[in-house]
């Protein structure tokens, strides 16, 4: 038979942290980290999406681990995310750009694969 491990085991190896103690240990640990903010274990799960998000994972992606069933719902994540918002740039904006003159014998490159 498959052994059972817990990513936070409880007293008993056989079975995890509750919910309520896991929560206890986390208010805990804020505490003595000389955080002010209140925090939830919500917390986590917020910043983990957000930090994929910023990293650059596709929200579908986030979507699924955090089980979504609505992009909706995953996309309240991306407003946490400004800075990685703010720098990207409109295609539009590159029309105006100079173009480089090829060499002669050079070939066009191929534009980068999404």
């Amino acid at each position: 038979m498959l052994e059972q491990r817990w990513l936070f085991p409880g007293r008993s190896k056989r079975r995890p942290l509750t919910t309520r103690q896991f929560g206890r240990l986390f208010k805990q640990a804020a505490k003595a980290a000389g955080l002010r903010k209140t925090l939830s274990l919500h917390t986590l799960r917020h910043s983990f999406a957000t930090h994929l998000l910023e990293r650059g994972t596709d929200i579908r992606v986030i979507q699924a681990l955090l089980g979504h069933e609505k992009l909706e719902t995953t996309a309240r994540y991306t407003r946490v995310a400004t800075g990685m918002i703010s720098k990207i740039e409109s295609p539009l904006d590159g029309l105006n750009a100079p173009r480089r003159k090829r060499a002669r014998g050079e070939t066009p490159r191929a534009p980068p694969a999404p």
